[in-house]
């Protein structure tokens, strides 16, 4: 079964925006560095052939990739007011044992917020988050290690 994808409505923008343009222009850009270098002769000592191809792998592999994120992406729009961790808010954490405050968004990688770090609401961090709020304490497990964390502030992006 797929995977859902919970994404804030500006990624999904962004992202269908990525997938359009790879789509159009990017597949023509590439089609067009591959003519080019095909009309130099011998392919097996091309380096500019090889390279084209390899560029048009990773670029139909990232299609792939958001095609798969696409499909089944569940849009929400900003979290409740309720003070509760929940995706999309940006949570400030303090690890046990530490005097300073982290702050994530709680949401999907491709969320890329360029104030904070993203931690996943699969990952065991962003599992043990949700749902609390300012003052709770949320611990998990990393390689057989428990990682006690306290809420500091719950707000959102």
């Amino acid at each position: 079964m797929p995977q859902q994808h919970v994404l804030s409505p500006a990624a999904h923008a962004r992202l269908k925006a990525e997938l359009d343009e790879l789509r159009g222009e990017g597949r023509i850009d590439i089609a067009h560095k591959i003519e080019a270098a095909r009309a130099l002769g011998d392919l097996s000592e091309n380096g500019d052939y090889h390279a084209a191809k390899d560029q048009q792998g990773k670029m139909e592999a990232r299609i792939r990739q958001l095609e798969a994120i696409l499909i089944d992406a569940q849009i929400v729009d900003a979290p409740a007011a309720d003070g509760a961790v929940g995706i999309g808010t940006v949570v400030g954490i303090r690890f046990e044992g530490d005097d300073d405050v982290e702050q994530y968004l709680v949401g999907h990688i491709e969320e890329r917020h360029d104030s904070y770090e993203v931690v996943s609401p699969g990952s065991p961090l962003g599992s043990a988050l949700l749902g609390k709020g300012p003052g709770d304490t949320a611990g998990y497990e990393i390689n057989g290690n428990t990682i006690t964390v306290e809420i500091v502030s719950v707000e959102t992006a």
